[in-house]
């Protein structure tokens, strides 16, 4: 059976520049973030890991920063279940980015690398021609790149950066924020669907805002699920908790039996790619696959 792998969660001490993302739009001043305004560590999630079975983890950076490669490789070097880190380079410098990855290149664990598009005030960052090289420097690395968006013209952009960058690893994060809560499908659907006909490009079934905590239902994310499914396939979807905010959305055993339940109409086999053999084909972790 391959090795069960959570493909997105994160770690942070709260009020340092790994919890800047709060402070900024969207996010500033959001109530329901209150719970996770706090510092979260691994030995916070390894319960959590252990009450489930989920034997390796890849853990994401949860702010832009240097700092955060050598915090979350920290954790990597400690940790054996720690298996993958996605950190940060700086993409809009892609020399300085090389540099980087270079002393990086030692770090088997370091699998990744983001950037929080989610918060650039401009929504079309990601276009722009330095950081396009910068993204370009993370493939001849051999590098993934995780995709995280939250608006309708994110989204629209991964087509584009496929193309450009055919031998990226593009990794959409939570899906590309299906509106769930809302029950709405457009313009997600169509945006998804042409998104999934770039064979590098893969997706994560993490991050679901359904509405209501620990009262929304597995229900709400059928549909969605469903669609993502015919687009990608299992070969290119992975399970992902996006701890520790799924603390608001009901905690970490709420997500996980509810990604059971949405799943549970696959084969063994299709589950087994989603719960893990997915990611490791994609991030390459130093673990064995079985």
């Amino acid at each position: 059976m391959t090795v069960i792998v959570d493909a997105h969660q994160h770690f942070w001490v709260f009020g340092t520049y790994q919890t800047s993302w709060m402070e900024v739009p969207p996010y500033a001043g959001d109530a329901v973030l209150k719970p996770i305004r706090r510092s979260f560590q691994p030995d916070d999630l390894w319960p959590e890991l252990t009450a489930v079975g989920v034997g390796a983890t890849i853990t994401v950076e949860a702010a832009d920063g240097l700092e955060e490669n050598e915090a979350l490789l920290t954790h990597a070097r400690a940790h054996p279940w720690i298996a993958g880190v996605v950190g940060w380079v700086p993409l809009e410098r892609p020399e300085e980015a090389a540099r980087i990855l270079e002393t990086l290149g030692s770090e088997r664990k370091f699998v990744g690398v983001r950037h929080l598009v989610n918060v650039e005030p401009d929504p079309d960052w990601i276009l722009r021609k330095n950081v396009i090289e910068g993204l370009q420097v993370v493939a001849s690395y051999g590098l993934v790149f995780d995709y995280v968006g939250i608006l309708a013209r994110h989204l629209e952009h991964v087509p584009s950066l496929a193309k450009r960058i055919p031998d990226l690893r593009i990794v959409i994060d939570h899906l590309g924020k299906p509106p769930i809560a809302s029950r709405e499908f457009e313009p997600w659907r169509t945006l998804l669907a042409r998104a999934a006909q770039a064979q590098n490009v893969y997706a994560k079934l993490s991050g679901f805002d359904a509405g209501g905590g620990d009262r929304s239902s597995s229900a709400a994310l059928v549909p969605y699920v469903n669609h993502a499914l015919e687009l990608f396939g299992p070969e290119r979807l992975m399970f992902g908790s996006d701890w520790p905010v799924a603390v608001i959305r009901g905690g970490y055993s709420k997500i996980w039996q509810d990604m059971q339940t949405v799943l549970a109409g696959l084969s063994q086999d299709e589950r087994d790619r989603v719960m893990g053999g997915t990611a490791i084909d994609v991030y390459r972790p130093p673990i064995s696959i079985s």
